[in-house]
C-alpha cells in the first residue's frame, strides 16, 4: 500500500469516526486502541437509537466520565458532559458523590448543581460544594485583578482631592503632575500640588446587583454572584446584591462567601422585577453615585405596568441603570422583547455583556459615561 492509499485510509477512517457506526454498517472501516475507544465513548452518547445509552449504574456511567477524560481535552469533556445530562437525562447521576468527583468542574454544572441543591441527598452536598468551590475559585482567580484594577481606576479618575491628608495621596498622579518642579541640586521633586483619591474607607460609588434567579439565568447569577463578592472586598464602592423570583433575597452579608452565597440561591421559579425594584428603591440614598445593574431575561409575571413606573423613576432621580439580559460568554438566548423595546424608549438599552467586558463597563459607569457610548465602543448591540 502506497503513502496516497495510507492517507486516504487515515482519512476515512477519521470520517467514519466522526459520523459513527450508521455510516458503515458493513463494518469495511474498523477502528483500533485509541480510536476505537472515541468511538465507544461517542456511540454511548450521540447514538440516536440508544435511549440512555449510558445506562442507569454508577459503574457504566462512571467509566464513561473517566473514558472521556482519557481520550478527549478538558473543553470538549465539558460540552460531552452537557449533552449527557440534556439528551439522556443524566442529572441523576450527579446526585452520586462517587459520580460527581469523576465530572470536570465548570460553570454549566456549577448551574445544573445550585438547581439540584433542594433536592440533593446529604451524602453528595460536602462534594457538590468543593466542585462548586473549585469552579468559583477559578473564576475569581480569573475575574478579580481586571475588575479591582478598572473600579480603583476608574474612581481615581472621577475623584479629584487636591487636598488630601497624607494616606490619601496618589503618589503617581501627584509626581506627575509636579515633574516640572524638579530640583536638580536637590534631585527631588518639590510638589506644588498635591492629587489624592479621596478618604481611604469612603465608599465613592454604590453598587447594587438585581439578580432574577429563574432557571434560565443561572449561569448569570453565578458570575454576577463571583462579581459581587470581589466588588465587596474593594473600600471604594459599596455592593449589595439582591436575587429575586416572586420573592426578593437581599444576600449582601453573604458576599464574603461566594459559594455558600450560590447555594443561598433558588433557582428556577417565577418573576417579579416590580417586587425586587421596590426593595431596590428602599436602598438608595444617594441616587447620582448609585449604579444599579439588572440582570434578567424581562418576562415579568409581576405588575408590568408599576414595573415600568418604578424604572422610571430611578433613573429620573439620577441612578445609572443598566439592564443585562445575561451577563455569561452565550448570550441571551431568549428574553421579552417588548419589555426590552420599552426600556429602549426610556433610553435605557437592553444588551448581554461577557463576564470579560463586565470590568470595563463598571469602569464607565463609574466615570458616568453615556452607556450607548460605551457599546458603539465595544460593538455592544442592543437588542
Amino acid at each position: 500500500m502506497n503513502w496516497k492509499q495510507i492517507r486516504m485510509e487515515e482519512r476515512l477512517r477519521r470520517w467514519r469516526l466522526i459520523l459513527g457506526k450508521k455510516s458503515d454498517p458493513q463494518g469495511e472501516h474498523t477502528l483500533e486502541g485509541e480510536a476505537q475507544g472515541m468511538d465507544d465513548v461517542l456511540d454511548a452518547l450521540y447514538d440516536a437509537e440508544r435511549q440512555g445509552g449510558l445506562g442507569s449504574s454508577s459503574p457504566t456511567v462512571n467509566r464513561w466520565l473517566g473514558d472521556i477524560r482519557k481520550y478527549f481535552p478538558s473543553s470538549v469533556v465539558q460540552v460531552m458532559q452537557k449533552d449527557a445530562m440534556d439528551r439522556l437525562g443524566l442529572e441523576q447521576m450527579l446526585l452520586e458523590p462517587e459520580l460527581l468527583e469523576s465530572v470536570e468542574p465548570d460553570v454549566q454544572l456549577v448551574a445544573t448543581l445550585l438547581s439540584l441543591n433542594k433536592v440533593m441527598p446529604a451524602k453528595t452536598r460536602q462534594t457538590a460544594r468543593d466542585v462548586v468551590a473549585k469552579v468559583v475559585a477559578e473564576l475569581e482567580k480569573k475575574l478579580r485583578n481586571p475588575l479591582r484594577e478598572a473600579i480603583e481606576g476608574s474612581i481615581s479618575r472621577a475623584v479629584r482631592n487636591r487636598r488630601p491628608r497624607f494616606k490619601e495621596i496618589d503618589w503617581n498622579r501627584t509626581i506627575r503632575l509636579n515633574l516640572k518642579h524638579y530640583q536638580q541640586e536637590h534631585q527631588t521633586i518639590i510638589p506644588e500640588q498635591l492629587m489624592g483619591y479621596g478618604r481611604k474607607g469612603q465608599s465613592l460609588r454604590h453598587v447594587i446587583l438585581l439578580i432574577d434567579q429563574s432557571g434560565s439565568m443561572a449561569t448569570s447569577m453565578i458570575y454576577a454572584g463571583v462579581l459581587g463578592a470581589v466588588m465587596a472586598s474593594l473600600r471604594s464602592v459599596k455592593t449589595h446584591l439582591v436575587v429575586f423570583d416572586t420573592a426578593v433575597v437581599d444576600l449582601t452579608e453573604q458576599l464574603d462567601d461566594p459559594v455558600e452565597l450560590l447555594f443561598a440561591t433558588q433557582l428556577g421559579g417565577g418573576t417579579d422585577i416590580n417586587r425586587a425594584m421596590a426593595y431596590v428603591q428602599t436602598l438608595i440614598s444617594k441616587p447620582a453615585d448609585t449604579i444599579l445593574v439588572l440582570i434578567s431575561d424581562l418576562y415579568e409575571g409581576g405588575n408590568e405596568n408599576e414595573l415600568f413606573r418604578r424604572i422610571h423613576q430611578v433613573h429620573q432621580s439620577g441612578v445609572q441603570l443598566i439592564t443585562l439580559l445575561a451577563l455569561n460568554d452565550q448570550g441571551a438566548p431568549m428574553y421579552d422583547k417588548s419589555n426590552a423595546a420599552k426600556l429602549a424608549q426610556l433610553g435605557l438599552p437592553a444588551f448581554s455583556c461577557t463576564p470579560g467586558l463586565f470590568p470595563n463597563l463598571m469602569a464607565a459607569a463609574i466615570q458616568k459615561e453615556s452607556i450607548h457610548n460605551w457599546m458603539a465602543r465595544n460593538g455592544v448591540v442592543a437588542r
